[in-house]
């Protein structure tokens, strides 16, 4: 039982400390821990919002047309989950005390995520039975990654509107924590249905899922390096952090996520904080 409870729970745990570990100033393990509870609540309030959905024929559990296959991914899954999680991490963070750096929101983003991603995954593995080491390994691959990454997408939006003095960005940005991760995670559970409805289609879509996670993946990564390289940048201190940081924002820059170049969402994605750190101290 143990070792199923590991399977579960470490690739939430690698992941949350890849992003964890580049903070210059780590956050409170309390509130850590406190944002991985609140992304486990946020796997019931999804069903809250997704259950009123399906009731009005938003979405059916067993889609068997590719229509069908996109209303229940973004109805029954992208729109519910996403919006649970960013609930929980408003909760989390309204009066938080420690939310003084941009980079911040990506560590208290990623706690949720990864939070409902661990109790989702601890109820897949727990269901499979005697196939729990193949979901486990599908999972840790594909769907706890894929949570990781539009938590970080919707962290570094939230700290967008958090931080910025332009009151047009702010208004931009609070769209945009919740729409992106939910465009980003339509499009992946979009994939993973109408896979499953044709043979024929259905090794070309998991390349496809694959090919997705990657980019998905690599631009999470560039992300987490460029916002460490700027928080780095505007501290005072730790002058081997800053060199680290800038030699790996240099090597990552131009990135795009679909074929290279300019980076996701585009002109979203530059440095908006021109002059100096514009943490809470500043304001």
């Amino acid at each position: 039982m143990f070792t199923i409870f590991l399977a579960a729970v470490l690739p939430a745990l690698i992941l949350f400390w890849y992003v964890y570990s580049r903070d210059i100033t780590p956050e409170p393990t309390n509130l850590v821990f406190k944002g991985f509870l609140f992304g486990g609540i946020s796997t019931f309030v999804s069903t809250m919002i997704s259950g009123p959905l399906m009731t009005l024929g938003a979405f059916t559990q067993e889609p068997t047309t590719i229509l069908e296959s996109i209303k229940t991914a973004f109805f029954g899954a992208a729109i519910p989950e996403e919006s649970a999680k960013l609930i929980m991490l408003w909760l989390l963070l309204r009066n938080c005390r420690d939310f003084d750096e941009r980079y911040d929101g990506l560590v208290y983003a990623a706690s949720v995520g990864l939070g409902f991603a661990t109790f989702e995954n601890l109820l897949y593995v727990l269901s499979a039975g005697a196939g729990w080491f193949a979901v486990s390994v599908s999972r840790a691959f594909l769907a706890v990654p894929g949570h990781f990454a539009f938590a970080i997408v919707m962290g570094y939006y939230y700290s967008r509107q958090h931080f910025s003095w332009d009151e047009k960005e702010k208004s931009s940005a609070r769209w945009k924590m919740w729409l992106y991760p939910v465009l980003l995670h339509g499009a992946y559970d979009t994939i993973c249905f109408v896979s499953g409805l044709s043979e024929s289609l259905n090794l070309i879509l998991t390349f496809c899922l694959l090919w997705f996670c990657w980019r998905l993946f690599r631009h999470t990564r560039n992300r987490i390096i460029a916002e460490a390289a700027d928080n780095a940048s505007g501290s005072g201190y730790y002058a081997d952090h800053r060199d680290f940081y800038a030699d790996s924002r240099r090597r990552n820059d131009g990135g795009g996520f679909i074929f290279g170049g300019r980076d996701l969402f585009g002109r979203d994605i530059e440095y908006y904080y021109k002059d100096g750190d514009n943490s809470v101290d500043e304001q």
